[in-house]
């Protein structure tokens, strides 16, 4: 497979099959998963960066684990929707992701402005979590936001 735009993505999935989103941060790599049918985003888990490989072989065994399909992974516009150097980051990061899946799962890119923000505010406002407490939950959290956007887009 390889990466898709979101209109031709929907046609070379099957919507049973859960979708991975993946917020590739410099230091952590949130996950999140989407249910059977793909309705509802669910945080999974947090990677701390350490080498590709071992961060590869971390993902992999999520996506086993949770018999993912297909990837959705949160690319950093800037707020006036242009690409900026952290666009090509992530670009890079899921061209080296999808050569060390062997091009195996569909993957698209999804706007991710204002993830992070929208997902710590609610840590604060709802959850009440501490600095310290949102530090561990909140690129995972951002993962559920991107991917949800992404399924509510499909």
């Amino acid at each position: 497979m390889t990466i898709f735009e979101p209109i031709i993505f929907k046609e070379k999935i099957n919507m049973e099959t859960r979708i991975f989103g993946i917020d590739p941060g410099t230091k952590t790599i949130g996950v999140a998963v989407g249910d059977i049918g793909n309705k509802i985003a669910t945080p999974v888990s947090v990677i701390k960066r350490k080498k590709f490989t071992l961060d590869m072989l971390h993902l992999e065994k999520l996506i086993k684990e949770y018999e993912v399909g297909a990837l959705i992974i949160g690319l950093p516009l800037n707020m006036d929707g242009s690409e900026g150097k952290r666009c090509q980051s992530v670009r890079d990061f899921t061209a080296e992701l999808n050569r060390f899946f062997d091009n195996k799962y569909p993957i698209s890119f999804h706007d991710e402005r204002l993830s992070t923000h929208t997902a710590e505010t609610f840590l604060i406002e709802q959850a009440d979590l501490s600095r310290k407490k949102r530090a561990g939950v909140i690129d995972k959290m951002a993962a559920q936001n991107i991917l949800q956007g992404a399924l509510d887009s499909l």
